[in-house]
Order: structure tokens, then sequence, then C-alpha cells
């Protein structure tokens, strides 16, 4: 395990367990969106004797504390991913990648919404769904959208 790893979740109030510092380290590894069962796939491949319930908990205890952020992709899909920093996601109707698009604002709550709906926001999150470029067959170009789009279909 890396200082960085260990580090980052005492900072953050956790208790270093080694659930913590493997499943943390590992999404920091991968990079991307995973969900709970893609996780505890790569912990089999690796030998990392972990259950189930304790990788949502883990990954629950990471989010509360913002060292890792949910992905709502669709009915079922909830992807995980370390992230360093708030943002938002794009999800394609045709492949279901997932791609980070960057908040404007860059913090949360980025959007407010109506007094009369809540007293207090935490949190604003935005889903982009539509047809990534290498679905809708076309050239990505040296636009700000395009910029989202680094994967292939």
């Amino acid at each position: 395990m890396t200082v960085d790893v260990v580090q980052r979740l005492r900072e953050k109030g956790l208790r270093v367990t080694r659930q913590r510092k493997v499943i943390y380290s590992l999404l920091r590894e991968i990079g991307g969106h995973h969900s709970v069962d893609e996780i505890l796939g790569l912990l089999v491949e690796r030998r990392e004797d972990i259950h189930r319930q304790s990788v949502y908990n883990v990954v629950g205890d990471l989010q509360q504390v913002g060292l890792v952020m949910c992905a709502d992709a669709g009915p079922g899909r909830a992807l995980y991913e370390a992230s360093d920093h708030w943002h938002h996601h794009f999800v394609c109707r045709v492949c279901q990648i997932v791609l980070d698009v960057p908040c404007i604002e860059g913090r949360k709550p980025c959007l407010e919404p109506p007094e009369n709906v809540a007293s207090v926001i935490d949190e604003a999150q935005v889903i982009f769904r539509g047809v990534c470029h290498g679905c809708a067959g076309a050239k990505v170009t040296d636009t700000p959208a395009a910029s989202i789009s680094t994967a292939d279909c």
C-alpha cells in the first residue's frame, strides 16, 4: 500500500483498515467507473478475501468522506470511482460507457434548487445521457465536448 492511500484515509478521518486500503487502492489503480460486482470480481482475482457486504460498506464510507464518487448510470447500475475532484457524468445510451464531465463550479453543490424544495442541499449531480462519439460514428474533433470522450465504444 502506498503512503498516499493511508494518508488520504487518515486525512478524511477514517480508521485505516485492510479492507479500506485494498479497495481504495484498487479503485485508484484501475480508474474508471465500476460496480460492486466488478470490484468484488477484481478482489477475487487478486485473492483478496473481502466479502460483498464489506465492499458495499467500504465504498459507502469512502463515498461519504469524498474519496469515492458514485455515478448513477441507470437502473441498478451504481458505479463507483476514486476521484480527487467533483465532476458529473455522461452515459451513452448505446454502449453504456460512462465518461467524466468537468463541473463548471468544481465543487458541490454546483446547482441550487428553488427555495421551496429543501432547506439544505449538499450535492447536485448532473447525469448527461445521449450517444457518444464512437457510437454516433462521428469523428472526434478538438471541441470542448470532444475532449470529454477519450475512449472508443
